[in-house]
Protein backbone atom coordinates (compact mmCIF):
# COMPACT_ATOMS: atom_id res chain seq x y z
CA UNK A 1 0.00 0.00 0.00
CA UNK A 2 2.55 2.43 1.06
CA UNK A 3 4.71 1.46 -2.36
CA UNK A 4 1.59 2.45 -4.38
CA UNK A 5 0.86 5.96 -2.74
CA UNK A 6 4.92 6.89 -3.38
CA UNK A 7 4.69 5.39 -7.09
CA UNK A 8 1.53 8.18 -7.24
CA UNK A 9 3.16 11.17 -5.27
CA UNK A 10 6.17 10.25 -7.69
CA UNK A 11 3.63 10.41 -10.81
CA UNK A 12 2.10 13.37 -9.38
CA UNK A 13 5.77 15.49 -9.20
CA UNK A 14 6.74 14.01 -12.41
CA UNK A 15 3.59 15.47 -14.46
CA UNK A 16 3.59 18.47 -12.53
CA UNK A 17 7.35 18.72 -13.77
CA UNK A 18 6.45 18.34 -17.44
CA UNK A 19 3.55 20.99 -17.11
CA UNK A 20 5.85 23.67 -15.66
CA UNK A 21 8.23 23.23 -18.53
CA UNK A 22 5.75 23.07 -20.89
CA UNK A 23 4.46 26.52 -19.70
CA UNK A 24 7.82 28.15 -19.14
CA UNK A 25 8.45 27.33 -22.83
CA UNK A 26 5.01 28.58 -23.86
CA UNK A 27 5.79 31.84 -21.83
CA UNK A 28 8.98 31.91 -23.31
CA UNK A 29 7.80 31.83 -26.83
CA UNK A 30 5.16 34.50 -26.33
CA UNK A 31 7.82 36.83 -24.04
CA UNK A 32 9.90 36.49 -27.70
CA UNK A 33 7.05 37.34 -29.81
CA UNK A 34 5.78 40.11 -28.10
CA UNK A 35 9.62 41.63 -28.04
CA UNK A 36 9.84 41.20 -31.42
CA UNK A 37 6.06 42.93 -31.93
CA UNK A 38 7.13 45.45 -29.31
CA UNK A 39 10.72 45.99 -31.14
CA UNK A 40 8.59 46.20 -34.70
CA UNK A 41 5.87 48.63 -33.27
CA UNK A 42 9.17 51.26 -31.81
CA UNK A 43 10.77 51.19 -35.31
CA UNK A 44 8.03 52.21 -37.50
CA UNK A 45 6.99 54.70 -34.72
CA UNK A 46 10.64 56.13 -34.95
CA UNK A 47 10.29 55.74 -39.19
CA UNK A 48 6.60 57.33 -39.09
CA UNK A 49 7.88 60.02 -37.12
CA UNK A 50 11.26 60.80 -39.09
CA UNK A 51 9.03 60.99 -42.04
CA UNK A 52 6.81 63.49 -40.25
CA UNK A 53 9.91 65.64 -39.18
CA UNK A 54 11.11 65.97 -42.79
CA UNK A 55 8.06 66.33 -43.64
CA UNK A 56 7.89 69.64 -41.51
CA UNK A 57 11.15 70.62 -42.28
CA UNK A 58 10.45 70.84 -45.70
CA UNK A 59 7.75 72.39 -45.57
CA UNK A 60 9.27 75.45 -43.38
CA UNK A 61 11.40 75.68 -46.07
CA UNK A 62 9.33 75.59 -49.04
CA UNK A 63 7.32 78.71 -47.05
CA UNK A 64 10.17 80.32 -46.04
CA UNK A 65 10.90 80.23 -50.58
CA UNK A 66 7.71 81.35 -50.73
CA UNK A 67 8.18 84.46 -48.79
CA UNK A 68 10.97 85.59 -50.52
CA UNK A 69 9.24 84.80 -53.88
CA UNK A 70 6.14 87.41 -53.01
CA UNK A 71 8.74 89.90 -51.67
CA UNK A 72 10.36 90.14 -55.23
CA UNK A 73 11.71 93.78 -55.79
CA UNK A 74 8.56 95.61 -55.56
CA UNK A 75 9.82 98.60 -58.18
CA UNK A 76 8.76 96.36 -60.67
CA UNK A 77 6.08 93.54 -59.30
CA UNK A 78 3.27 94.07 -56.98
CA UNK A 79 2.02 90.77 -55.48
CA UNK A 80 -2.27 89.34 -55.88
CA UNK A 81 -2.18 87.60 -52.32
CA UNK A 82 -6.02 86.26 -53.30
CA UNK A 83 -5.25 84.77 -57.08
CA UNK A 84 -1.20 84.02 -56.02
CA UNK A 85 0.07 86.41 -58.97
CA UNK A 86 2.93 88.78 -59.46
CA UNK A 87 1.65 91.91 -61.53
CA UNK A 88 4.03 93.84 -63.73
CA UNK A 89 3.42 97.29 -62.13
CA UNK A 90 2.99 98.78 -65.58
CA UNK A 91 0.33 98.46 -68.19
CA UNK A 92 1.10 98.37 -72.29
CA UNK A 93 -0.88 100.41 -75.35
CA UNK A 94 -0.63 97.99 -78.16
CA UNK A 95 -2.02 98.83 -81.39
CA UNK A 96 -5.84 96.54 -81.68
CA UNK A 97 -4.74 93.14 -82.76
CA UNK A 98 -0.43 93.77 -82.37
CA UNK A 99 1.50 91.61 -80.52
CA UNK A 100 5.17 93.59 -81.30
CA UNK A 101 6.60 94.33 -78.43
CA UNK A 102 9.20 96.36 -80.01
CA UNK A 103 6.08 99.35 -80.61
CA UNK A 104 5.80 99.63 -77.17
CA UNK A 105 8.05 103.10 -76.02
CA UNK A 106 11.29 102.36 -74.71
CA UNK A 107 11.25 103.52 -71.63
CA UNK A 108 8.84 100.51 -70.57
CA UNK A 109 10.96 98.15 -72.42
CA UNK A 110 13.53 98.44 -70.31
CA UNK A 111 11.97 98.11 -67.39
CA UNK A 112 10.32 95.01 -68.88
CA UNK A 113 14.12 93.95 -68.95
CA UNK A 114 14.31 94.84 -65.48
CA UNK A 115 11.91 93.01 -64.53
CA UNK A 116 12.83 89.90 -65.73
CA UNK A 117 16.61 90.18 -64.24
CA UNK A 118 14.68 90.61 -60.92
CA UNK A 119 13.01 86.87 -61.36
CA UNK A 120 16.19 85.48 -62.25
CA UNK A 121 18.37 86.99 -59.80
CA UNK A 122 15.39 85.69 -57.36
CA UNK A 123 15.89 82.11 -58.76
CA UNK A 124 19.65 82.02 -58.72
CA UNK A 125 19.25 83.13 -54.98
CA UNK A 126 19.42 79.49 -54.21
CA UNK A 127 21.79 77.34 -55.40
CA UNK A 128 21.21 74.34 -57.97
CA UNK A 129 23.01 71.75 -55.72
CA UNK A 130 19.82 72.70 -53.26
CA UNK A 131 17.44 70.68 -55.69
CA UNK A 132 14.68 73.99 -55.49
CA UNK A 133 13.15 74.33 -58.78
CA UNK A 134 10.76 77.50 -60.22
CA UNK A 135 7.95 76.91 -62.70
CA UNK A 136 7.70 80.62 -64.07
CA UNK A 137 4.33 81.22 -65.90
CA UNK A 138 4.01 84.39 -68.59
CA UNK A 139 0.40 85.20 -68.50
CA UNK A 140 -0.49 87.98 -70.83
CA UNK A 141 -4.00 89.85 -70.83
CA UNK A 142 -5.53 91.98 -73.46
CA UNK A 143 -8.33 94.76 -73.05
CA UNK A 144 -12.38 93.93 -73.66
CA UNK A 145 -11.91 95.81 -76.81
CA UNK A 146 -13.86 93.61 -79.24
CA UNK A 147 -10.82 92.55 -80.83
CA UNK A 148 -11.78 88.71 -81.54
CA UNK A 149 -8.56 86.77 -81.28
CA UNK A 150 -7.89 88.37 -77.92
CA UNK A 151 -6.56 84.69 -77.01
CA UNK A 152 -4.65 83.89 -79.30
CA UNK A 153 -2.51 87.61 -79.00
CA UNK A 154 -2.19 87.54 -75.10
CA UNK A 155 -0.09 84.29 -75.83
CA UNK A 156 1.83 85.97 -78.81
CA UNK A 157 2.50 88.74 -76.27
CA UNK A 158 3.73 86.39 -73.51
CA UNK A 159 5.60 84.57 -76.05
CA UNK A 160 6.95 88.13 -76.93
CA UNK A 161 8.06 89.45 -73.81
CA UNK A 162 9.56 85.92 -73.13
CA UNK A 163 11.81 86.49 -76.26
CA UNK A 164 12.94 90.15 -75.28
CA UNK A 165 14.25 88.44 -72.70
CA UNK A 166 15.95 85.82 -74.55
CA UNK A 167 18.07 88.97 -77.31
CA UNK A 168 18.04 91.07 -74.20
CA UNK A 169 20.33 87.98 -72.32
CA UNK A 170 17.91 88.19 -69.45
CA UNK A 171 18.05 83.68 -69.77
CA UNK A 172 15.61 82.55 -67.85
CA UNK A 173 15.45 80.26 -70.18
CA UNK A 174 18.56 78.98 -69.81
CA UNK A 175 18.54 78.03 -66.01
CA UNK A 176 18.74 74.72 -65.28
CA UNK A 177 16.11 74.81 -61.87
CA UNK A 178 13.38 76.93 -63.96
CA UNK A 179 10.97 76.25 -66.23
CA UNK A 180 9.08 78.55 -68.17
CA UNK A 181 5.30 78.15 -69.44
CA UNK A 182 4.02 80.76 -71.70
CA UNK A 183 -0.33 81.32 -71.29
CA UNK A 184 -2.77 83.76 -72.59
CA UNK A 185 -6.23 84.62 -70.73
CA UNK A 186 -7.45 87.10 -73.51
CA UNK A 187 -10.23 89.24 -71.72
CA UNK A 188 -11.20 86.00 -69.08
CA UNK A 189 -8.01 86.07 -67.06
CA UNK A 190 -8.11 87.12 -63.19
CA UNK A 191 -7.52 89.66 -61.17
CA UNK A 192 -8.69 92.12 -64.13
CA UNK A 193 -8.75 95.77 -63.60
CA UNK A 194 -12.35 98.09 -64.67
CA UNK A 195 -13.41 99.65 -66.64
CA UNK A 196 -11.92 97.01 -69.15
CA UNK A 197 -10.58 100.06 -71.86
CA UNK A 198 -7.21 99.82 -73.16
CA UNK A 199 -4.50 100.11 -71.68
CA UNK A 200 -6.74 99.10 -69.38
CA UNK A 201 -5.39 94.81 -68.87
CA UNK A 202 -3.03 95.18 -71.60
CA UNK A 203 -0.33 93.59 -69.60
CA UNK A 204 1.53 90.18 -67.94
CA UNK A 205 1.04 88.26 -65.46
CA UNK A 206 3.96 86.88 -63.34
CA UNK A 207 3.49 83.31 -61.42
CA UNK A 208 6.28 82.03 -59.48
CA UNK A 209 6.08 78.41 -57.80
CA UNK A 210 8.97 77.19 -56.30
CA UNK A 211 9.36 73.34 -55.94
CA UNK A 212 11.45 71.39 -53.86
CA UNK A 213 12.00 68.22 -55.59
CA UNK A 214 12.49 67.11 -59.52
CA UNK A 215 11.19 69.08 -62.34
CA UNK A 216 8.67 66.90 -63.90
CA UNK A 217 7.77 67.72 -67.38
Amino acid sequence: MGKTNEKKRDFFWLSYSDLMTSLFFVMLVLFILVFSMQNKLIDDLKNSNETLIAAKEELERIKEIEKTVNNIDKSYFRYDSINKKHILNMSFLYPTGSNDITQIVPDKRSDLIKAGIAIKNLILKYPEEENIKYLVVIEGQASNDGWNGNDDLSYHRAQSLVNLWKSNNVGLDRLKNCEIIIAGSGVKGVPREYPDTPPANQRFLITIVPKIGEMRK
